[in-house]
């Protein structure tokens, strides 16, 4: 007899294409459909328990249907979902998000991480008058086309780093480089002199990660676009909150001109912003000529969630506790997996990789044994543990996660990988 997640499926893929709603959460043989989530855990539509390290993407730091945000949300319901005009919420927010991260000095809400740095993407072009962006070989920023080429996440996992309906005109205006190849960096802006509007990249790499930057690296990238008059633009999607209080840029001591923020932010809802320094938010409409709008933009709801999630943090103060349950996990697992697997982590980031020696780059990401960590994902997945469904994305850890969850899923994982222990 067919599961509901096999029957749902059936027919999400009668009327979707693949049957879901974003890419990343397809595989085979079918995605597993999920009817709630509390804390560390989700349960499916047949009433399984699952620990989560998906964590929607890593958007959900404070697990699922954290009480703070639920009630903060609740709140907000009941006085209103949507108005359409300026919020004093919006305004608390903008404030509370410099404190945090410094080089936002202006910022400008939106709904999505695409959006984001689609914005960004576009007001890069507008304030220095340049057209050309620089990206990283298997960044992943979104899906429009201006950075849409050679991208990591589901555009790596499906087989298409670019896409098609992106006109061969826009994509010849991004130039890819390798990361963590500093050398690369300058060359093509060299080549490109007077023309790149700014580099565009994940510090660290979480899309297809966690790849993680050697040192110096990013220092070097800053004094390179400083050297050829070209913006720095951090995408930290997801980095921002994860790896430190103040995201990548806080934990590496690099400042960039622009700055993308998601995920994390929201709470668990959609909202997401660009931002920086001063004298370029001034570009942006109504100020400026670069325009950008959206009805969404600074919802009510996404920004109580935001809001009360950023006060659960500032008291809580979860970074060390979060990293060291990582560091048992990642080591518990590399154990497990033996010599010819890498296992990554950086705050409660953590991945995985069937090769024996962690990726630099994105060359070397494609060099695992995929179909071994398709097969790992399923085992773990059959066992109660869940996964984001891709070797070309990353596991996340949320306060909620305890020790207990750490020992449980070492256990489950080490079934799956046939060792004892």
């Amino acid at each position: 007899m067919a599961s509901r997640s096999q029957s749902l499926y059936r027919r999400a893929r009668r009327r979707m294409p693949g049957g879901v709603s974003s890419p990343a959460r397809a595989f085979s043989p079918h995605p597993v459909y999920m009817a709630r989530g509390r804390g560390s855990h989700l349960w499916d539509v047949d009433g399984r328990r699952y620990t989560d390290y998906c964590l929607a993407f890593g958007a959900l730091l404070l697990g699922h249907s954290h009480p703070r945000v639920v009630e903060a949300v609740g709140e907000q319901m009941a006085r209103g979902s949507l108005y359409g005009t300026p919020v004093e919420d919006e305004v608390r927010l903008a404030e509370e998000v410099h404190r945090w991260v410094p080089s936002l000095e202006r910022l400008r809400l939106v709904t999505t991480g695409t959006e984001a740095t689609m914005s960004a993407v576009r007001l890069a072009r507008g304030a220095t008058g340049r057209e050309v962006i620089v990206k990283m070989d298997g960044g992943f920023h979104g899906s429009h086309g201006s950075v849409l080429v050679r991208a990591g996440s589901g555009a790596a996992t499906h087989g298409v780093p670019g896409s098609l309906g992106v006109p061969r005109g826009l994509a010849g205006l991004t130039e890819v480089v390798p990361y963590n190849d500093a050398d690369a960096l300058r060359g093509a802006l060299r080549r490109r002199r007077g023309r790149v509007a700014a580099v565009i990249l994940e510090p660290v790499l979480g899309n297809i990660g966690p790849v993680l930057p050697r040192e110096g690296y990013l220092q070097e990238v800053r004094e390179a676009t400083e050297d050829h008059g070209v913006l720095l633009n951090f995408v930290e999607v997801i980095t921002g909150f994860r790896v430190h209080p103040g995201g990548a840029q806080g934990l590496y001591h690099v400042k960039p001109d622009l700055t993308t923020l998601g995920k994390v932010l929201g709470g668990g809802l959609p909202l997401a912003l660009y931002g920086g320094r001063a004298d370029l938010l001034s570009h942006v409409s109504p100020e400026g000529g670069v325009y950008q709008a959206g009805t969404y933009s600074g919802n009510p709801l996404s920004l109580a969630a935001a809001l009360a999630t950023l006060r659960v943090l500032r008291r809580g103060r979860p970074w060390p506790r979060l990293a060291s349950l990582t560091r048992r996990l990642a080591r518990g697992l590399q154990e497990a997996a033996g010599p010819g697997t890498s296992v990554v982590h950086l705050g409660s980031m953590f991945q995985v990789f069937f090769r024996p020696r962690a990726p630099r780059d994105y060359t070397e990401v494609k060099e695992c044994d995929s179909t071994r960590y398709m097969e790992f994902l399923r085992g773990c997945i059959r066992r109660g543990v869940y996964l984001s469904p891709s070797q070309y994305e990353t596991q996340f850890l949320s306060t909620a996660h305890t020790p207990r969850d750490i020992e449980t899923t070492l256990h489950r994982m080490r079934e799956v990988l046939g060792a004892k222990g």
